[in-house]
């Protein structure tokens, strides 16, 4: 009973038990809720072996310790620490004026030592720069892993919401535009357009600049991304005067356009609406350019039109393999027991990219000897070609993959020797186009003094090919002549400042374009055609003369320079013959250099020939001072792009797609964004088919990798 009694006695206050002699049944009342832990705990530790009266809690980061002894000592002084003193902790207050001693990366691999601080303002601009040149949605910001990278990475920034963000993306598209404006107040300017479209059918227009700056720099900028009702010529036309107008660009020299009758009409309309501007050059005459990609894509469509049962037997057996992993590995098995030396395997094509189609069959013509096999070893290989009952197998009437119509058809295809061999082909017959493709496409280098090299290049192997004894060559060769002539058999068709380029091109001048014309033609028409080349440069020679203002500013020449100058009294009656007789050398010599530009470049020897580093810009930029005017000309001609299109999408026969996070922004937004990308990348990225191609190869080992491990972890 005294034990009870003293229990009782020593209970707590609020520990209240129920009395055994009046038998009550109510439940006890709640307690005090506990006091919140401190988050500081978080960040420290107890420390096992101190004095349990005098307890010590040790720094998770430094491992200083420090008394934690209730309220005695409370959580101030470990806040403190974690603040102000623990140089790894992430709540340490740095002052925002200190700066950090970094290296920053510079081009070519190099890098300098720079003292960086943190400021709000900036960060939020590289923020809005990482959105845009990235291609992010705006919710990027909200995500949970973004927001924890940034809490690690820098504390003391503030993450932005996304309407934030969108507004920092507009601002930063307004201010790069002013910049730009800049650039183009006494610039000449070449023009491409092109058509995009959304996931709702909406048709964008863009419109992108090219040309050349005082350094001899090229340069490329798209200009306006909007939507426009049709694709009729008119409302083209309108929507690039209205962007003209806009950026206050009143020098333009060309536009490339894709070979759609309806730009026919828009250039008639762009010619009618600026044929009086102050700036324009010889009435509009060279304002029209087809792209010349455009033209090679048709071309080589039309070839291969005719000879596509070859191209989807390979592509079937190439889907096969790449239908599975173990049908992928058995593929793999049988390279190896072929000793088959390659890095690489096969990879299926993009029907609607004819380039993808050549890799495609590029690559598989190396592993013939390992899809024959695998047709030996590998069962299914054969019905998946001859299986009936397999209702994807639906290949009657062919389709563009390989497939037919009907329901129970049967995929075309094994590939047997002869279709091997006219692959082979292909593969020769197409490697040339699509060397001119990339090199028509690019937008980094100049292109317009390619144009002349690749079409005799295109017209010699067409004409050789025409005259094969192989009939499948002569066919393919004859159909893709009637394509060509359409296009570029009348010279007259083509814009004759693709001949100028390759004039203004000191490795070649109007001599190589003789010697290319005699190559195809008679000798008088060759003839006739180079005099027409010479007279249109000398006709923009003439114009540029007339409008170029400090060509008007009398010089002084040298003579007059000579007279200016002190003679000494006491050696002028010794120097008066001498310098009578150097006055009328310089007089005589001067007579020269009054001849045209245009004549003396031409009668000057070629330069650079068989150089492949030669730089035509850097050539220019140097013998500027020499060919004053000449030298505005080239800035300009050679500014031309042949093509509309990049390079990465040069041989697509669709039309670009706007992405689904594009499609459902607001068109201002969008035109900001695809603008604001291009104008903040360095340089463009294009896709590499080949590269990515050889990248499946090393993401399917990665997979392998963790599949092996998962299987190892599920066997232990």
């Amino acid at each position: 009973m005294e034990s009870e009694t003293s229990g009782a006695h020593n209970e707590k206050p609020n520990d209240k038990t129920e009395s055994p002699t009046t038998g009550n049944t109510n439940a006890l009342p709640p307690k005090r809720p506990k006091k919140k832990k401190s988050e500081v705990w978080d960040h420290f530790s107890m420390m096992g072996d101190c004095d349990p009266n005098n307890p010590r809690a040790a720094c998770n980061y430094c491992g200083k310790d420090y008394g934690c002894r209730g309220k005695r000592d409370g959580t101030s002084n470990l806040w403190n620490h974690l603040y102000n003193q623990c140089a790894t902790s992430p709540y340490k207050v740095v002052d925002k004026k200190q700066k950090t001693l970094c290296f920053l990366k510079k081009e070519e691999g190099q890098s300098t030592l720079k003292a960086v601080g943190f400021s709000e303002k900036i960060a939020r601009n590289a923020l809005a720069k990482m959105i845009i040149v990235d291609e992010l949605p705006f919710r990027h910001v909200e995500k949970e892993g973004f927001k924890f990278f940034v809490e690690v990475l820098e504390p003391r920034f503030t993450i932005p919401c996304r309407t934030t963000v969108a507004r920092d993306c507009m601002n930063l598209y307004y201010e790069e535009k002013k910049k730009l404006k800049k650039a183009f107040q006494k610039q000449r300017v070449c023009l491409t357009t092109d058509t995009w479209t959304s996931i709702q059918n909406l048709n964008y227009m863009c419109l992108t600049a090219h040309w050349i700056d005082n350094d001899w720099n090229l340069h490329k900028r798209i200009l306006n991304f909007c939507i426009v009702p049709n694709h009729k010529g008119v409302t083209i036309g309108k929507h690039i005067e209205k962007c003209l107008q806009e950026w206050g660009i009143d020098r333009i020299f060309t536009v490339t356009l894709d070979n759609a009758s309806s730009n026919d009409i828009a250039i008639q309309y762009l010619k009618r609406k600026t044929k009086d501007w102050k700036t324009t050059i010889l009435d509009n005459e060279f304002l029209h350019m087809r792209c010349c990609a455009h033209i090679v894509n048709l071309i080589v469509c039309e070839g291969l039109k005719d000879q596509n049962e070859s191209v989807v037997k390979i592509r079937n057996a190439v889907r096969y393999v790449r239908s599975s992993p173990s049908r992928l590995q058995t593929f793999k098995n049988c390279v190896e027991r072929e000793k088959i030396p390659s890095k690489s395997l096969v990879c299926l094509d993009l029907p609607t990219r004819w380039n993808s189609t050549y890799m495609m069959l590029e690559a598989a013509v190396k592993f013939q000897n390992a899809f024959e096999r695998l047709q030996e070893e590998d069962s299914q290989f054969d019905s998946y070609f001859n299986d009936d009952d397999n209702d994807e197998n639906e290949v009657g009437v062919e389709d563009d993959n390989g497939r037919g119509r009907g329901r129970g058809r049967k995929n075309i295809g094994p590939p047997n020797v002869l279709d091997w061999g006219k692959a082979r082909i292909f593969v020769q017959f197409l490697k040339l186009f699509y060397k001119v493709t990339l090199r028509f496409s690019g937008s980094l280098y100049v292109t317009s003094n390619a144009f002349f090299h690749e079409l005799v290049l295109v017209q010699s192997k067409l004409l050789t090919l025409s005259r094969s004894e192989d009939n499948m060559l002569k066919n393919m060769a004859a159909s893709m002549r009637k394509k060509y002539d359409k296009y570029w058999e009348n010279i007259k068709n083509i814009n004759f400042l693709l001949y100028v380029a390759v004039v203004l091109d000191p490795r070649y001048k109007l001599r190589y374009i003789m010697f290319s014309f005699k190559q195809v033609y008679e000798k008088s028409k060759a003839e006739e055609l180079t005099a027409m080349v010479e007279a249109k440069l000398k006709k923009l020679y003439e114009h540029y003369l007339q409008k170029d203002t400090s060509a008007n500013i009398a010089k002084p020449s040298v003579s007059q320079t000579f007279e200016e100058m002190d003679v000494d009294d006491e050696e002028e009656d010794d120097s008066k013959s001498f310098a009578f007789q150097y006055k009328k050398h310089l007089e005589e010599a001067e007579s020269l250099e009054n001849k045209s530009e245009v004549d003396r470049f031409l009668t000057e020897n070629c330069e650079g020939l068989g150089n492949a580093e030669f730089d035509i810009l850097a050539w220019w930029k140097l013998n500027s001072h020499k060919y004053q005017i000449l030298s505005q000309i080239a800035r300009d001609v050679l500014a031309v792009p042949v093509s509309t299109v990049a390079s990465e999408s040069a041989f697509s026969t669709g039309g670009r797609v706007l992405d689904p996070f594009q499609s459902s922004l607001t068109p201002k937004m969008v035109e900001a964004l695809i603008c604001g990308q291009n104008w903040l990348r360095s340089s463009p990225i294009p896709i590499n088919l080949r590269e990515a191609m050889d990248d499946i190869e090393k993401y399917e080992e990665i997979e392998s990798e963790f599949a092996a491990l998962n299987i190892r972890d599920v066997e232990n």
